[in-house]
């Protein structure tokens, strides 16, 4: 009889053994899942920085743009100012 319940006894050791193994595989599955899921994020991510710095380096050059322009367009208003005060004090 202790042949029987040695045998059963490893029966169940080996089976507890089969049960914590099935539970970390079934871990490490998770995790990699998790982590390829991070992955992805982390592309999107990177790829929504590179389009929000194009789009603000566009936004810099349009802004640049606009204040010469600006300040063209307050030349020419000084000019005309001064020829239309020349005009009138003549």
């Amino acid at each position: 009889m202790p042949t029987d319940k040695t045998l059963e006894l490893a029966i169940s050791e080996l089976k507890s053994a089969i049960g914590g193994l099935e539970n970390a595989i079934d871990a490490r599955a998770e995790r990699q899942r998790m982590g390829a899921e991070v992955e992805g994020e982390v592309r999107r991510v990177h790829a929504d920085r590179a389009r929000l710095a194009q789009e603000l380096d566009q936004s810099e050059f349009r802004a640049n743009r606009l204040e010469e322009v600006n300040r063209e367009v307050s030349r020419r208003l000084v000019t005309a100012m001064e020829t239309i005060r020349a005009v009138l004090d003549r």
